[in-house]
């Protein structure tokens, strides 16, 4: 989904998640460099770099449903790479909505990212009705339930050890009662 509030452009993606631990944390693309998304919008490599030199990640916000009023976590890592906008973030256990926005991320319920910014510099092509964002101020990247780029990816959702110990002691404890 696309849309703009106080100016604040926001665009989503999809990511699915193959394993959700139990410590909130996860990583994949929050945008993919050269994909048109579903409001004919191309962002182009580079063009969160000022932004994020500026910024750096602790100036961008982990939000849910892009609500300033939602922080659910942190990002510990954003950076660019060949591919997109790279990002690993933390859920925090301690926030109430975390932990809902973690339950529905392991039903399936919630599957998009979505990023909030400003276009600083973008290149309109009338003929097609594309624009391609050369440079945004990303704001915030927000955990959504309808995305706006089907491409882009959660990759991975990390097992807190403590959660795997825990599953090795039950399959443990299982293998010997049914031995017996």
């Amino acid at each position: 989904m696309s849309g703009k509030l106080d100016g604040l452009e926001r665009k989503a993606t999809r990511f699915d998640f193959k394993r959700v631990g139990g410590d909130g944390s996860f990583e994949g693309y929050a945008s993919l460099f050269g994909a048109e998304d579903l409001g004919r919008d191309i962002v182009m490599p580079g063009a969160f770099r000022s932004s994020l030199g500026r910024r750096g990640r602790r100036g961008v916000k982990l939000l849910y449903q892009h609500d300033p009023m939602e922080p659910i976590g942190v990002w510990t890592r954003i950076a660019e790479d060949a591919r997109g906008l790279f990002v690993q973030g933390q859920l925090l256990s301690d926030v109430a909505r975390s932990r809902e926005v973690l339950s529905l991320m392991r039903a399936g319920a919630i599957d998009g990212l979505s990023i909030g910014y400003h276009v600083v510099k973008a290149q309109a092509d009338k003929k097609t009705g594309l624009r391609r964002l050369m440079e945004v101020d990303l704001w915030e990247i927000s955990v959504v339930t309808f995305p706006m780029l089907p491409g882009a990816r959660i990759s991975a959702v990390k097992q807190s050890a403590h959660t795997t110990r825990n599953l090795a002691r039950a399959f443990r404890l299982a293998s010997s009662i049914f031995k017996h």
